[in-house]
């Protein structure tokens, strides 16, 4: 199972069979069985109508949508929301249980810097000539990690600051690996105003597609986040299942630019905006479908396991995440 891109000015998907049909604007047509897809993403205009919808909607094929100029996922179409509704309400009594929302917030940030951690000392090992830079970030790391650690029960705010903190030394390591050319000194976004915080926007992007579909899968409200507030329009729940995945995204933007498969000159500038070219897209779908299975399958387990979870999850509520 995979994913089509439809980066390009498409003239239409159409249904036949068990497949579907792209039309080119010059007539061309390719056929696509669906057992072979499990999402499309189309960055461009596309006419399809609702039997395409509906047809992808009967085999699980998640649609989502991108912005033109910035890569945001402008939403998605899914199928039926699965039919045990005790899922969601179990989902809503973990919302309204703090010691739950604590907990899970807590887990989430541990993982993450530990990812952060591990991402961090892989480079140091394969970037010698930057270990100073890199074993400083890692040390800054790994303090937080065991600050938090000892924490029996840590507050939001303090969740949200150590992992800000965290992320300042973890960027910093990361600058130091990069070209020079990239411009990167930190994380910045809405619009990323240099080549790497573009392609680690468009990584983002897709992996929170990832994880709004298994959310989705099982059963479950992507929109009630438990360590991302619930808030118009974000799919918080699905905020919170990537955040220990973002390193893999990370490492993901930094094999491109050390292997030169995306350099500087596959980026243009408008405005404050960084934006990435048609062949830089290309090569970024191509790289990360590659490497894309294990944080996929690691999103369908922690999407159903908090799912039989919240089928169980009683009016006392648990403490435990």
């Amino acid at each position: 199972m995979s994913t089509l891109y439809l980066d390009r000015q498409v003239a239409s998907i159409e249904r036949e069979g068990a497949s579907i049909v792209i039309r080119d604007r010059e007539g061309r047509r390719s056929n696509l069985p669906l057992h072979l897809l499990d999402r499309i993403v189309i960055r461009g205009t596309v006419a399809l109508d609702t039997s395409v919808l509906g047809h992808l909607a009967d085999n699980g094929v998640i649609l989502s949508t991108l912005s033109g100029r910035h890569h945001r996922l402008q939403g998605s179409f899914t199928g039926p929301l699965h039919n045990d509704a005790r899922r969601r309400l179990g989902q809503a009594r973990a919302y309204d249980d703090l010691a739950w929302r604590t907990g899970w917030g807590k887990r989430l940030v541990l993982l993450k810097l530990r990812s952060q951690q591990q991402f961090l000392e892989r480079a140091a090992e394969a970037r010698g000539d930057a270990r100073l830079a890199l074993r400083k970030a890692i040390l800054s790391v790994r303090e937080a990690r065991l600050r938090l650690a000892r924490q029996p029960q840590p507050t939001v705010q303090t969740l949200l600051g150590m992992e800000g903190g965290a992320a300042q030394a973890y960027f910093a390591g990361l600058a130091a690996i990069l070209p020079p050319s990239l411009g990167f000194s930190g994380r910045n976004r809405r619009p990323p105003r240099d080549p790497f915080n573009a392609l680690l926007s468009l990584g983002y992007t897709l992996l929170h597609g990832e994880a709004v579909k298994a959310v989705w899968m099982a059963g479950l409200d992507p929109y009630l986040g438990f360590y991302h507030q619930p808030a118009y329009g974000r799919e918080s729940l699905a905020s919170d299942m990537i955040e220990p995945l973002r390193p893999q995204v990370d490492r993901l933007c930094w094999d491109l630019c050390r292997e030169q498969l995306i350099t500087a000159r596959h980026f243009t500038r408008d405005g404050e905006a960084c934006l990435l070219s048609k062949a830089g897209r290309r090569h970024f779908y191509q790289a990360y479908e590659c490497r894309i299975q294990p944080a996929r399958r690691a999103l369908r387990r922690a999407a159903m396991t908090l799912a039989r979870r919240f089928a169980t999850f009683g009016p006392t509520g648990s403490s435990t995440p």
